[in-house]
């Protein structure tokens, strides 16, 4: 348009108007070359931006890449975690097998102990109470000037026991010890609600709750004065006492003396430590105390249940 004029001559105008050609030819190259690689015409006309270069396009169908291949220590390392594996399914299994005839084995052992019972039951010659064993005097306490004024030594719930008897309390005495004589030791016991009808034997040992429930000697007998104390098992040698727990107040059992049976209901349960021994000291009244180990399988403490003669 402009010629081969000398630039320096030319006005203003005509530079602006001579740059303004050359960039609609400079885009008009761009616009043909950027469609030839397969651009879109927008991105050819924008002269002004930088256009990247397309990828060249991908075959239809590309290599499968090649597996990586395991390294030794990996493989060595995946052995011996599938040993490991096979060692603990192995080991569950011995697990329960010896279980399972350990199991067995304890309730073979029930089931004999409780036949050899029943075949060498006797009734065994009437024997008093023994007598509570303390290691004090009778109506020790402390100084009248103490902190609280004069405190007995001894417990307030044992201090019957250990305080000199009156001739009518010794009269009563003698008369508990005639009728202790003439009952008749426990020889069965049934739990309707729980689904309990077992023995009873005489003996709290390890020995013989293997046979049964354990009737504490000395303690009293179906029927009569006293608290009559009986333990067993909850989880091992018949889990005679399992549900011992679902007792509540008001539910009843029955304890036969031979063919004679007489009538307990709950009138009380307790949660207690293994050294407390107050619950088999004897009663006033004719009680029955149920006791076994809480809770099931840990045992680290003790369930009684405490049940009265019903009339």
């Amino acid at each position: 348009m402009f010629g081969k004029q000398n630039l320096d001559n030319l006005s203003v105008e005509e530079l602006e108007k001579a740059l303004l050609v050359k960039k609609r030819q400079a885009r008009l190259e761009r616009f043909k070359k950027l469609s030839g690689q397969g651009h879109t015409p927008q991105d050819a006309v924008l002269a002004d931006v930088a256009i990247t270069p397309l990828p060249p396009p991908r075959s239809k169908k590309a290599a499968p890449a090649k597996p990586v291949e395991k390294t030794r220590s990996r493989k060595v390392m995946d052995v011996l975690l599938l040993g490991l594996e096979v060692l603990a399914l192995v080991g569950l299994v011995a697990v329960l097998v010896v279980s399972y005839f350990n199991l067995r084995e304890l309730n073979n052992e029930v089931s004999q102990a409780q036949q050899n019972a029943v075949k060498a039951q006797v009734e065994p010659t009437p024997t008093a109470a023994p007598a509570i064993a303390l290691a004090m005097l009778p109506g020790g306490h402390s100084p009248p000037t103490a902190p609280g004024g004069a405190v007995p030594d001894v417990p307030p719930h044992l201090q019957r026991w250990v305080q000199p008897q009156s001739p009518a309390a010794q009269a009563a005495a003698g008369a508990i010890q005639v009728e202790q004589q003439s009952a008749k030791p426990p020889t069965r016991i049934v739990i309707p609600k729980i689904n309990v009808d077992a023995p009873i034997v005489g003996g709290v040992s390890w020995e013989d709750l293997k046979k049964g429930v354990g009737h504490l000697p000395g303690s009293a007998n179906p029927g009569e004065r006293g608290n009559m104390y009986l333990a067993a098992h909850n989880d091992i040698y018949g889990e005679i006492f399992r549900y011992l727990e679902d007792l509540a107040v008001g539910d009843e059992y029955f304890i036969y003396a031979g063919q004679e049976k007489f009538r307990y209901v709950v009138k009380e349960r307790r949660i207690i430590e293994p050294d407390d021994v107050d619950v088999m000291l004897p009663t006033t009244e004719p009680v029955a105390t149920l006791q076994t180990c809480y809770p099931y399988m840990v045992d680290t403490h003790r369930l009684v249940v405490i049940g009265e003669l019903a009339e």
